[in-house]
């Protein structure tokens, strides 16, 4: 593994962490040493993507508390960006920032976030292990979010059920799922809408999504358009209201045979929701 420039990598730096329902989240430390530094900190990254180099960055003060140990707050405004915060301690001014490892995660509070109303935008942060065995936060900011609720899978179809923060669904609202691809082929589905206009359901035959000569694999992406109007912005469907930073292996939904080909409903490294179509040979 490949450290980052002025970095360290301390296996035995850990920090505690409690994420509460509004966002705020309380970074816990022992002591850190003598002497203890006065002028410590906490530097969340947000990690670039491959080959760019990093520009957000979000620095926090550590303060003493009552039982000797160290805290900083992650405050719930201003939202952090969308993507993987890596989390360092900053020992004192001009020293090498060092990577955390997780102590406790506290995640209560989070795990029936998808039982309340989230405003516009809707923000999520949760706290989880990156691969590595370090400490990071997986962040959401979204101006509107479709969170399913359940899915049920059987031989013919899928259906969906789901519901719908930061905005509500109008008259001719549609459930979109969209090919990748540069001219990916696009389905809609009428939703059933309850009269709040936030719950919504659906079902997407399999056939519907499996073309005749379809050869490897192909993914269809869902999106809702809560609005019919031309050009009005789609909501991903997904689940992101909970304390699961990564459900794509831990929720795993069975496949339907159509033919030659499997149709598997699947969250993505976003936790989005897709649908796999893999074609035989």
């Amino acid at each position: 593994m490949n450290r980052e420039p002025g970095t360290t990598q301390d296996a035995q730096l850990r920090a505690d962490c409690t994420a509460d329902a509004d966002g705020r989240i309380t970074f816990h430390f022992p002591p850190l040493g003598e002497p203890d530094s006065q002028s410590a900190q906490l530097l969340l990254r947000l990690r670039p993507k491959k080959g760019q180099p990093e520009e957000t960055l979000r620095v926090l003060d550590v303060e003493a508390v009552g039982d000797g140990g160290r805290r900083a707050i992650l405050e719930s405004r201003p939202s952090l960006a969308e993507g993987r915060w890596d989390v360092y301690l900053l020992p004192e001014p001009g020293a090498p920032r060092q990577r955390l490892r997780p102590g406790l995660r506290d995640l209560r509070a989070l795990v029936d976030g998808h039982t309340r109303d989230w405003p516009s935008p809707v923000a999520v942060r949760v706290p989880y292990t990156t691969k590595d065995g370090y400490l990071a936060v997986r962040a959401w900011l979204r101006t509107a979010h479709a969170e399913v609720e359940g899915i049920e899978v059987t031989d013919r179809s899928m259906t969906v059920r789901g519901r719908l923060h930061g905005a509500t669904l109008s008259a001719g609202a549609v459930v979109r799922l969209r090919a990748r691809g540069p001219k990916g082929a696009v389905r809609t589905r009428e939703p059933q809408v309850e009269s709040a206009g936030r719950r919504f359901s659906f079902t997407v035959d399999h056939e519907e999504l499996v073309a005749a000569d379809a050869i490897g694999t192909r993914v269809w992406d869902i999106s809702v358009q809560a609005r019919p109007a031309e050009g009005s912005p789609l909501v991903r469907v997904g689940r992101l209201l909970d304390d699961v930073a990564d459900r794509k292996e831990i929720f795993v939904y069975p496949s339907a045979a159509v033919g030659g080909v499997a149709v598997r409903p699947y969250y993505t490294v976003d936790n989005d929701l897709s649908v796999e179509v893999t074609a035989a040979g």
